[in-house]
C-alpha cells in the first residue's frame, strides 16, 4: 500500500506524535510505503510531498507542532488561491499520479469536513481527532487539548501570585472559539474565582457582585473567561475576519471588554491577559503523547483493514471509531448539566 498523510488547521502539541505511529505502524505491520503531504492540503494543491520512513519520524514524538507544516486557508472545494474555485479535481488528479491507496487526515472539524467530501469522491480516507479546543463531535478527548489546558493552568497560577499581592482582579483569555472545554478544565485545575464560558452567558452585576464579595473576603480574584464568551443580550467579540478561510471569524477580545465592563463596579484594579496561540504551542504533554500515539496505531490498523470513511475516536479509555459524515461540520459544546459545572457551582466558583 501507498498511504498519504497530512496535517490541517491549526498546529497543536500532539501532531508528530501521531505522524509517527502512523508512518511506524504502516511500514512495520504492513509493509506500506508512506508519504507526507506539506502543509496540509496545500500541499496536495501545489504537488509538495516527501517520503516518511523510520529515519524521518524517530525523534520526533515530543516535538511540538507538525514537521509537515499545515495550512488553515487551503480547502480544495473553495480554493482563495484559485479566486475561490473547486480544485478538488485537480487534487483527485494528483493523489492518482502519486498512486495513494488512502490517506490519512490529521485534523480539526474543518479537515474532517474535507476528508468527508474526498472520501465521497473516491479517495479512501482515515480522519484523526486534533484540535485543543475539544470540540469535535463524538470522541471524548481531542489530543492537543490536554497540553493546552495545562498552559492555560500554569498561566492562572502565575497570575494568580500577583492578583493575591496587589488585591487586584485578573482576567486571563483561553481559546476554544464556540466552545468552554479550555476555561472550563483550566479554571477548574488553576481554582479560578470566576469561569466564564460560550455556552452560558454571563450577567456582569453577578459577576461584580462576586468579585465585590472577594474585595472583602480575600482580596483579589481570578477569571477565565473563554474567548467565545459573551454576555447576557450580547454577541461574540470577533477580533478580525477572513474571508477566505473556513471559519472565517477569529474570536479574540472578550478579556479587555470584561475588564472595561468591571473596572466601574468595583474598587480593585482590573487586568486582562489574552494568551493566544502560547496555548497551542510547546511540547505535548505525557497524556497527549500517550493518546496521540493511540490515535496514530489505531488508525493505522484501520487502514491496514481498509475500513475507510471514518475518524478515530476515545470513547471513555477505548479507540473506536465513528463516520466521517457524523462529525463533518460539527461542534460540541459543553452540556448545561456537564458533571464540572455542577462541581465548579457546588465549589461557589461563579458561573456568570
Amino acid at each position: 500500500m501507498h498511504i498519504g498523510i497530512l496535517t490541517g488547521g491549526g498546529d497543536c502539541p500532539g501532531l508528530n506524535a501521531v505522524i509517527r505511529a502512523v508512518t511506524k505502524a504502516l511500514i512495520n505491520e504492513c509493509g506500506a510505503r508512506v508519504t507526507g503531504i506539506e502543509r496540509g492540503f496545500l500541499g496536495l494543491l501545489e504537488r509538495r510531498v516527501r517520503p516518511l520512513g523510520r529515519r524521518e519520524v524517530s525523534g520526533i514524538l515530543h516535538l511540538g507542532g507538525t514537521i509537515l507544516g499545515t495550512h488553515n486557508r487551503a480547502d480544495p472545494f473553495r480554493y482563495f488561491g484559485a479566486g475561490g474555485a473547486d480544485c478538488s479535481a485537480q487534487v483527485m488528479d494528483y493523489v492518482r499520479e502519486l498512486g495513494l491507496d488512502a490517506l490519512v487526515v490529521i485534523g480539526g472539524d474543518g479537515s474532517m469536513s474535507i476528508a468527508h467530501r474526498f472520501q465521497e469522491l473516491g479517495l479512501p480516507v482515515v480522519g484523526v481527532p486534533k484540535t485543543i479546543d475539544n470540540d469535535l463531535m463524538h470522541t471524548d478527548r481531542t489530543f492537543g487539548f490536554d497540553s493546552a489546558v495545562a498552559v492555560v493552568t500554569d498561566a492562572i497560577e502565575r497570575l494568580e501570585t500577583t492578583a493575591h499581592s496587589h488585591g487586584r482582579v485578573m482576567i486571563v483569555e483561553t481559546m476554544g472559539r464556540y466552545s468552554g472545554w479550555i476555561a472550563l478544565e483550566a479554571g477548574i485545575a488553576g481554582a479560578a474565582d470566576v469561569i466564564l464560558l460560550p455556552e452560558l452567558p454571563y450577567d456582569i452585576e453577578a459577576v461584580a457582585q462576586h468579585c465585590r464579595e472577594r474585595e472583602t473576603a480575600q482580596g483579589y480574584t481570578v477569571i477565565c473567561i473563554a474567548e467565545g464568551a459573551h454576555p447576557v443580550g450580547g454577541s461574540l467579540q470577533v477580533q478580525a475576519h477572513l474571508p477566505d478561510s473556513p471559519d472565517p471569524l477569529r474570536l479574540g477580545g472578550i478579556g479587555t471588554v470584561l475588564q472595561q465592563q468591571l473596572q466601574p463596579l468595583l474598587s480593585s484594579e482590573v487586568r486582562s491577559v489574552q494568551l493566544g496561540h502560547v496555548q497551542r504551542g510547546g511540547s505535548p504533554t505525557a497524556f497527549d503523547r500517550v493518546l496521540a500515539t493511540r490515535f496514530g496505531y489505531h488508525a493505522a490498523q484501520l487502514v491496514a483493514q481498509r475500513r475507510f470513511g471514518c475518524m478515530v475516536a476515545l470513547a471513555g479509555d477505548r479507540c473506536t471509531e465513528v463516520p466521517l459524515a457524523d462529525v463533518a461540520g460539527r461542534n460540541r459544546t459543553v452540556p448545561p448539566a456537564h458533571p464540572l459545572l455542577q462541581a465548579a457551582r457546588g465549589l461557589g466558583v461563579c458561573l456568570g
